[in-house]
C-alpha cells in the first residue's frame, strides 16, 4: 500500500549537482533582480565609477538571463524525475502536474505581492505545456528543443515590427511605483507584469520559446540520466563546454560586426538568446566538471543547501528586495550606484546559505517548498527531521 503512495523524492535521494546548479542560478537571479533597481524610476545622475563600470560587464556576460535559462533546463529535469515517480505508481501523471501547476500559479499570484515580473507563473505555464511530451524520448525532446532554438532569433525579429510599446505602458502606472501603500505595489506589479510580460509579444512568445526548449533540453538530459551519471559523461561535458564556449566568443565578437557597421541584418535576424545558451552551457558544464573533479568542495557544499530551499530563497530575495528600495521599506530606488545592488544581492545570497544550511539541519524541506508539496499531493507530510537515537548494549 505504502508504495502506491505518491510522496516528494526524499531529501537523502536527490542529486546533489542539482542543488549546486540551483543554487548558482539563484545567485544570477538575485543579481540580475536587484540591479534591475538601478535602471527604474526617476531619472538619476551617477557619477561614473570603474568597479561599476566591471561589475557591469560581469553581469552581463556571466549572469543576465543564464539563470532563468538554467533554470528553466532544472525545471525540465524535474518534471522528468516527477513523471517516472508517479508512472511507478501507476497514477495519473497529468491530474497531478496540473494540480501542482495550479498551485504554482497561486505561489506565483502571492509573490507578485513583493516582487515585479513574477517567472513563477511562466514556469506554472509552461509547465501544463511540457505534460504533450512526457512520454516522449530524450531524442525528440532534444530535437524539438533544438527546432525551437534555431527558429527563435527569426520569430524575435518578426515580433520586433510589432507597434506595441512596453515603455510607454510602463510609464502609464510609474506612479505606483513610488507608492507607500503595499496594496498599490502589488497592483503595480500585476499591471507591470501584464504590460511587460502577457501581451508584450517579445516577451510572451520569443522569451516563452526559449524557456521551452530549455525545459526539453532538461527533460532529455534526465531520460539519458546525465546528472545522475556525470562521471560515465565526463568526456561529453569536456566537449560541450568547449564548444559552448567557443561559440560563446565567437557569437559575441560576430553578433557585433553589424552594430559597428550599422548594417540592418538584425531586423531579420536576433540570436542575442543564442549567445546567453552557448554561455550558459558552458558554465552549467563547467560547474559539473569542477564538481566531478571535486573541486572547490565547499562552495559547492553551500550551493546545495541554497538549492534545495531555491522557491523559499526566491521569495524571500524579493521580499528583502522590495523593504530595500521601494517606499514601503526603506526607498532607496535606483538612487545608489550600480556596484550597491550587486553587493547587496552577493551580501543577500551569502546570508541565505547559512541560513539555508542551519534551516535543512533541523528540517526536510524549505518552508514554501514544504507548502507546495503538501498542495500538490494532497496529503500532509513531516517538515521536522526525526533524530534516531542509537541503541547501546
Amino acid at each position: 500500500m505504502e508504495n502506491s503512495i505518491i510522496q516528494p523524492v526524499k531529501p537523502r535521494e536527490r542529486t546533489a549537482i542539482v542543488d549546486v546548479l540551483r543554487g548558482w542560478a539563484l545567485l544570477g537571479v538575485v543579481i540580475g533582480n536587484y540591479v534591475d533597481y538601478f535602471q527604474v524610476g526617476r531619472p538619476v545622475k551617477h557619477s561614473p565609477d570603474k568597479v561599476s563600470d566591471v561589475l557591469t560587464l560581469v553581469n552581463q556576460y556571466f549572469f543576465a538571463a543564464k539563470s532563468w535559462t538554467l533554470l528553466s533546463v532544472l525545471f525540465g529535469y524535474g518534471f522528468a524525475i516527477l513523471m517516472n515517480n508517479i508512472a511507478q505508481k501507476g497514477k495519473n501523471p497529468v491530474l497531478f502536474f496540473s494540480r501542482r501547476m495550479f498551485w504554482l500559479f497561486v505561489i506565483a499570484f502571492i509573490n507578485s505581492a513583493f516582487w515585479f515580473g513574477d517567472i513563477l507563473k511562466d514556469y506554472a505555464f509552461l509547465g501544463l505545456v511540457l505534460l504533450l511530451f512526457y512520454q516522449s524520448s530524450a531524442k525528440i525532446a532534444f530535437r524539438t528543443g533544438i527546432v525551437l532554438l534555431l527558429a527563435a532569433p527569426f520569430v524575435g525579429a518578426y515580433l520586433n515590427l510589432s507597434p506595441y510599446n512596453h515603455q510607454k505602458e510602463m510609464e502609464k502606472i510609474l506612479p505606483l511605483f513610488y507608492s507607500h501603500n503595499w496594496i498599490d505595489i502589488f497592483i503595480m506589479n500585476l499591471k507591470g507584469t501584464y504590460a511587460l510580460e502577457i501581451i508584450n509579444p517579445q516577451y510572451a512568445i520569443t522569451v516563452h520559446l526559449i524557456m521551452f526548449a530549455c525545459m526539453l533540453f532538461g527533460f532529455a538530459a534526465q531520460r539519458l540520466n546525465i546528472f545522475e551519471r556525470l562521471t560515465e559523461f565526463k568526456k561529453q561535458l569536456k566537449t560541450l563546454f568547449w564548444i559552448c564556449l567557443t561559440f560563446a566568443l565567437l557569437f559575441n565578437i560576430v553578433f557585433k560586426i553589424p552594430l559597428v557597421h550599422g548594417l540592418t541584418i538584425w531586423k531579420f535576424f536576433k540570436p542575442g538568446y543564442w549567445v546567453v545558451l552557448s554561455t550558459m552551457f558552458s558554465i552549467m558544464s563547467g560547474i559539473c566538471l569542477l564538481y566531478i573533479n571535486g573541486k572547490l568542495k565547499s562552495v559547492f557544499n553551500g550551493l546545495q543547501f541554497m538549492g534545495k530551499m531555491t522557491l523559499t530563497n526566491y521569495m524571500v530575495q524579493n521580499v528583502i528586495a522590495t523593504l530595500l528600495f521601494l517606499n514601503v521599506g526603506l526607498g532607496l530606488f535606483n538612487t545608489m550606484p550600480y556596484w550597491f545592488y550587486v553587493l547587496m544581492a552577493v551580501v543577500i545570497f551569502i546570508a541565505q546559505i547559512f541560513i539555508s544550511k542551519w534551516w535543512l539541519t533541523h528540517f526536510n524541506y524549505g518552508p514554501v517548498e514544504w507548502i507546495w508539496r503538501q498542495l500538490s499531493y494532497a496529503r500532509r507530510l513531516p517538515i521536522k527531521k526525526v533524530k534516531v537515537m542509537g541503541i547501546k548494549g
